[in-house]
């Protein structure tokens, strides 16, 4: 998602930001010719202009999870060129990539072959069905994701163990056929985010090395879809301060662990070296969330200021409806 991912939002609600989620569409084949460009534009940017109008604020600090924060990254090119990053005052990137050079066990998924086959799949009905999606990521950790299901449920006749993360997982996204057919060709067969002006979207090179606002990236270890070392490389490509944590766990539970849960660990080093093994063998291990760390740092971004709890509808953007809405409720399959 752009903005978080709305299991990520609670901490965040509880250290006192005002957050705003952004959700992926579900798309069918009337969004079949979404571009990349078109997820900047009625994303991230109408985001940013919706949160200044439900805020009166002229500055926000941005978060991106997974491919919402490698939208955030090419948007971030997008304002840097326009003269328009003053509108951002920091950006965190929850396991996203920018680089997509070693994109881990996915790459095993995705070569000319396979995306070429995906293609003709996607362009017959418009869209990547989420549960292809799901299978794939379900593959990445087969003895986790599918043989304990088939050992324990299937020959043992054990019930599922409910897990509110396999449950919330579960609930695919669709992609639209160009958007993705963008973003596979793009990063992951020519990785061309990193290059200064590899993409254009709407017309504007994007170069993320002229992005020079703070910037924290937020990895995890075990993680099988953003691999932190990658991650790690790709936060090298912007050209302001980067404060890189790398969290315990992996892709999700790594990222979603509350400091109340006092779970995990995580690391960090004020120094930046090229190489991810570098940080690593001089990085300092912490107990716990890496909430605390990244609630620190964005306080030094903020300078210590607070503002009073806002409440939805106080200013120019009026609510729809009560939380979490109808929107967020639909499920894969739904009819609208």
């Amino acid at each position: 998602d752009v903005v978080g991912r709305g299991v990520v939002g609670v901490p965040a609600l509880d250290q006192g930001h005002t957050v705003f989620v952004v959700s992926w569409v579900n798309p069918d084949a009337r969004l079949a010719q979404m571009g990349f460009e078109d997820y900047m534009k009625q994303g991230t940017l109408a985001a940013l202009e919706a949160v200044e109008k439900a805020t009166g604020e002229r500055q926000v600090n941005f978060i991106g999870y997974c491919l919402g924060g490698t939208l955030l990254g090419a948007t971030l090119g997008f304002l840097s060129y326009k003269n328009q990053i003053d509108r951002v005052r920091s950006a965190t990137f929850f396991v996203s990539l920018l680089d997509f050079s070693a994109p881990g066990e996915l790459g095993v998924f995705i070569d000319e072959a396979q995306v070429d086959n995906l293609e003709k799949k996607m362009n017959e009905r418009g869209y990547l069905e989420g549960s292809e999606m799901a299978s794939t990521f379900n593959l990445l950790r087969a003895n986790d994701l599918v043989w304990s299901f088939v050992i324990n449920n299937y020959l043992m006749g054990k019930d599922p163990f409910p897990f509110d993360l396999l449950y919330w997982n579960s609930d695919s996204t669709r992609m639209p056929a160009r958007m993705h057919s963008f973003y596979l060709r793009n990063m992951y067969l020519k990785n061309l985010l990193g290059v200064p002006g590899g993409i254009s979207l709407d017309g504007v090179p994007i170069d993320l090395s002229k992005v020079k606002i703070p910037a924290c990236f937020v990895s995890t270890v075990e993680d099988h879809i953003a691999p932190w070392k990658t991650t790690y490389k790709g936060a090298n490509y912007l050209g302001g301060d980067v404060h890189f944590i790398l969290g315990g766990s992996g892709h999700i539970a790594g990222i979603v662990n509350p400091p109340s849960a006092k779970k995990y660990h995580y690391w960090t080093n004020d120094a930046q070296p090229d190489s991810p093994e570098e940080w690593f063998k001089t990085a300092t291990k912490h107990p716990g969330s890496w909430w605390e760390d990244w609630q620190a740092w964005m306080e030094r971004q903020n300078g210590g200021e607070n503002v009073p709890a806002r409440v939805p509808g106080d200013h120019d953007l009026k609510p729809l409806e009560d939380g979490p809405g109808s929107y967020v409720m639909l499920r894969l399959g739904a009819k609208v």
